[in-house]
């Protein structure tokens, strides 16, 4: 007698039911800020109107996905405007640049963009106004990242001291206690933060600042988004780029908050499965810089290995828009 085969159905619901099963919980909001989509804006209307190449001056945002997008469209990165040509249209990434970085460019009659966060750029002016009353400043940032050296560069050497953790703060030795103002990177941890502007505040009570941390809404959401769902995750991957600050310090407070585990990954082809291995719950974020396509990708590569519940934890909604340059306004 003839062994009937199974259906169609019965393989699929025999495959399903043989994966382990998997809750994603999806961090909201998640990816792409105001900044980010306006400087990605700049770079996409400068190609439209101007033509093939534009040339960037480093990475427009911190994500290989976005850059290799976008030089498929006809943008070239570079590093410094040196390797820019003669009488060609340039943008200065969402991170900001040196107050040096325009000037080259003027004097070599380039046509340039600014594609600075506005909210980077505040803390340009406020390091400006602080400068201008005589006040000494403190930075509060990572060494070495682009906003940093922007931020920096807006005044004199010497004109800005770069603090970065609670420990800078201690030993910081400064000209006249009595004459301070701090100001802070945009995409830093909220907690170490504060910890750090607190211990400046004991030190110097005189000291001035923003009247709220320096650090941008969307970093701060992104941040509160994980500690709303760390506690109950037994895992937590951040989608971004290991140069995204703000990405990185998803990480961090993923596990400063409850989560056992978090890890970033670039893309779903960086995940190691065997991370993941007795993962009953996993949390899902990304980072400022990184495309929700992204996300979606780390989702389907999830589902293909597991069954899969989704659910989505919102702690709020941003409706945040940023302008583009006056330059390529709709005409």
């Amino acid at each position: 007698m003839a062994t009937e085969l199974p259906s169609a159905t019965q393989e699929t619901a025999s495959t399903v039911q043989s994966k382990p099963k998997m809750t994603v919980v999806l961090a909201g909001p998640r990816g792409f800020c105001a900044g980010v989509e306006r400087a990605i804006a700049i770079v996409e209307k400068a190609l439209e109107r101007y033509g093939a190449p534009v040339y960037v001056r480093h990475e427009i945002v911190h994500n290989r996905h976005v850059v290799e997008s976008l030089e498929e469209k006809g943008a070239v990165f570079v590093e410094e405007l040196d390797e820019v040509p003669d009488d060609a249209h340039v943008i200065f990434s969402a991170h900001g640049v040196p107050k040096a970085v325009p000037a080259h460019a003027e004097e070599r009659q380039l046509d340039y963009l600014d594609a600075t966060c506005p909210l980077v750029s505040k803390v340009h002016r406020e390091a400006e106004r602080h400068h201008a009353a005589g006040q000494q400043i403190i930075l509060v940032g990572h060494e070495g990242h682009p906003e940093v050296i922007g931020t920096m560069g807006q005044l004199p050497d010497g004109a800005v001291l770069l603090v970065e953790d609670v420990a800078q703060a201690n030993a910081l030795e400064v000209d006249a206690p009595e004459n301070l103002a701090f100001i802070t990177q945009t995409t830093l941890s909220v907690d170490d933060t504060a910890a750090i502007v607190a211990r400046l505040k004991e030190r110097f009570p005189a000291i001035g600042g923003p009247k709220q941390e320096d650090i941008c809404y969307a970093t701060t959401n992104r941040q509160e988004a994980v500690k709303a769902i760390a506690g109950e995750c037994d895992a937590m991957l951040v989608v971004g780029a290991p140069n995204s600050s703000n990405s990185m310090r998803l990480v961090e407070v993923a596990e400063t908050v409850g989560c056992k585990k978090a890890r970033l990954v670039q893309k779903a082809a960086d995940i190691e499965w065997e991370w993941l291995d007795g993962v009953r719950t996993l949390g899902l974020t990304a980072g400022a810089s990184a495309p929700e396509l992204l996300v979606q990708q780390v989702i389907q590569a999830c589902r293909d290995r597991f069954d899969l519940d989704i659910r989505e934890s919102s702690v709020t909604r941003e409706d945040v828009h940023f302008k583009l340059p006056r330059q390529l306004a709709a005409e």
